[in-house]
């Protein structure tokens, strides 16, 4: 049986932390951000985990 290969879309996506969580970017930063209140920009800087529901599906697909 050959070895499942990875989702190359979430590989590029996502990156599995040290703790086990799974980092991801924002949405809504590509461009038209002079209509965003400098709050919501700035926050959008942050760095994002992704739920756990979906963690488990997430690394399947990166393993």
């Amino acid at each position: 049986m050959p070895k499942m290969k990875s989702v190359k879309g979430a590989v590029k996506r996502f990156k599995v932390k040290k703790s086990g969580k799974i980092k991801r970017g924002t949405a809504y930063r590509s461009h038209i951000l002079t209509k965003v209140d400098g709050k919501h920009h700035r926050q959008m800087r942050s760095a994002k985990y992704v739920d756990s529901a979906d963690a488990k599906n997430i690394k399947a697909c990166i393993a």
